[in-house]
């Protein structure tokens, strides 16, 4: 198979139109067998239950070129998961999750030529989402729904190795208790992007948001998990019902406990302790670990002992074995490494 001409080394974290996309219609109470279209263009009324009142949710996961040239996907029965929760949440139909798999699949070997070469630094980036497809103007689910995949070659998030960033504490709030945090929805993010491009305006990299009912313990970002590391070197997650389970972060806390030997623990975290840890970071599909060298609270800055310059050590560490197993340089837990071909 001939790879498409792309300048794989400078290609940037964007929409690149590939050949195939699988699509399935879920109608009368059943999806349909699904295909693979050349069609990149989605029809549907204007009075569409996602235009109307947003119901839709979306997963994200990417396709690799391993050392020994194979392609493979990380773990995509997690996103298949992911995914049946966030449909459950909101009153939308689960596509199988063995069919959410095979999709995935079929469409990377059917977009194969478009997965970058090993070494690129580049990746095939997987999109699945849902949307209510039919006419709904009162305020309920859609009868009908479209089930999607795309992907796209992009490049490394971070041109020129992750540098740390500088991030804010953020005055809005990511998620109320008991709402929707905890899935993937489209309207999560739609909420997110005021703030993001507040933070941008003022000079920050990203938003810490804190929870919502007492601000005193730290969630997320707007789409990544924080990762603390304690200055004896314990890995640190927060725990809350309102935090998107990133699949990322979950790999990490596996391989820093079960390969790293690392001491790992996800619980509550004060935000007054964060000025004690002495690295963190940002977890997810695009970046895997984007280094945090200094958080601004409303004009007190916390510096972390690992600097601006480079990702601090233990981070640097699960880093380097995360992308080890995803690339095949380090042998994958048993299920992680779904190989395409």
């Amino acid at each position: 198979m001939e790879k498409k001409d792309i300048d794989w080394s400078n290609l940037g974290f964007g929409y690149i139109q590939t050949d195939k996309r699988f699509v399935s219609n879920f109608k009368d109470g059943a999806w349909d067998e699904g295909t693979l279209t050349s069609d990149a263009n989605v029809v549907i009324s204007e009075c569409a239950g996602v235009l109307q009142y947003a119901q839709t949710c979306f997963e994200g996961l990417k396709a690799y070129t391993t050392e020994d040239g194979k392609i493979v996907c990380f773990r995509p029965d997690l996103n298949a998961s992911r995914m049946k929760d966030s449909c459950e949440r909101l009153e939308m139909p689960v596509f199988p999750e063995d069919r959410f798999v095979q999709a995935v699949v079929d469409v990377v070997k059917a977009n194969a030529a478009y997965v970058p070469p090993y070494g690129s630094g580049a990746t095939l980036y997987i999109r699945p989402y849902m949307f209510g497809s039919n006419p709904v103007i009162g305020v309920k689910p859609a009868d009908e729904y479209q089930f999607r995949i795309f992907a796209t070659p992009v490049g490394p998030y971070f041109k020129g190795g992750a540098k740390p960033i500088t991030i804010r504490v953020c005055d809005y709030d990511r998620a109320a208790p008991h709402g929707t945090g905890h899935i993937k929805a489209g309207l999560n993010y739609a909420m997110s992007l005021y703030a993001i491009m507040d933070a941008h305006r003022q000079g920050f990299d990203e938003n810490m948001y804190l929870d919502a009912a007492t601000r005193t313990k730290v969630e997320e970002t707007g789409g990544a998990n924080f990762i603390f590391v304690t200055k004896d070197g314990k890995i640190v997650t927060p725990k809350s019902n309102s935090i998107l389970p990133s699949i990322t972060r979950r790999s990490l806390m596996y391989v820093a406990e079960n390969i790293l030997g690392m001491e790992v623990e996800q619980r509550e975290v004060y935000f007054d302790e964060v000025k004690d840890m002495a690295e963190c970071g940002l977890c997810g599909t695009a970046a895997v670990i984007s280094p945090v060298g200094k958080i601004n609270d409303h004009g007190k800055e916390i510096c972390f002992p690992s600097g601006m310059e480079e990702m601090g050590p233990v981070t640097k560490k699960l880093y380097d074995a995360l992308t080890g197993i995803q690339m095949g340089r380090m042998e994958a837990p048993e299920g992680w490494i779904k190989v395409i071909q």
